[in-house]
């Protein structure tokens, strides 16, 4: 039996560090996606890892996953990034969330069609509910909501109104994208997205989102290896 498992990050900083952890190989740049391969020979299976490095943006991640879907049949999908929380009081820089919601924010359609719902309405991942496990390093927290747009959270007057709106847990730039293209191949059931806190989208983001990255991407990538 053969599996085939893909993971999609978007910075270089990320892929190095999963790069490093399985002795990941470069295999090609096709269309901007840079990829690497992992091969694994047991007495059962024959398992093929795939990452793909699509860069930051929701129309890139999109882009990522077309190519993959076309090229690959995945056993797995895997998303793994690093994110900005929106509650200080709920979790810690570092911690880990495997969330179970993932709403795209940057949207704006004033019309209730349901053929629209494909943009509208949160895409839910059955697997995580609402369990959290100390381990030791970090919390790992199953469910929470993923609130995906295209900007850099890094002003307290936008978290504050995003709060107040929603009471979103995590914030980045992908995950909804990376979902939505899996949704159209009916492959939503295979996937699975891991973000480490990086930064608390505030004032101070920036500085902490590049300073705190390596320690919190190691943490997704403990999860990573469990995942896979």
């Amino acid at each position: 039996m053969e599996l085939t498992k893909i993971i999609i990050t978007a910075m270089q900083e990320e892929a190095d560090l999963i790069v490093k952890r399985f002795n990941l190989k470069k295999i090609e740049w096709k269309n901007s996606v840079v990829l690497y391969e992992w091969l694994r020979n047991t007495d059962e299976w024959d398992e093929k890892i795939i990452l793909a490095l699509s860069w930051i943006w929701k129309i890139q991640a999109s882009i990522t996953m077309v190519y993959l879907l076309e090229n690959y049949s995945p056993d797995k999908i895997v998303n793994i990034w690093i994110a900005g929380s929106l509650n200080v009081s709920d979790s810690k820089i570092w911690d880990v969330f495997l969330p179970n919601t993932f709403i795209q924010h940057d949207i704006y359609l004033p019309f209730e069609w349901e053929h629209l719902d494909y943009a509208k309405k949160p895409i839910f991942l059955n697997y995580a509910v609402w369990d959290s496990f100390d381990l030791n390093k970090f919390w790992l927290i199953l469910s929470w909501i993923c609130l995906t747009w295209d900007q850099f959270i890094d002003d307290e007057k936008k978290v504050i109104e995003l709060r107040e709106k929603h009471w979103w847990d995590i914030c980045e730039m992908e995950a909804f994208a990376v979902l939505s293209t899996a949704r159209y191949y009916n492959l939503l059931d295979k996937c699975v997205v891991i973000k480490a806190v990086s930064d608390w989208a505030n004032n101070e983001a920036i500085d902490a989102h590049m300073s705190n990255l390596e320690f919190a991407m190691n943490n997704s990538v403990d999860v990573l290896e469990l995942v896979l």
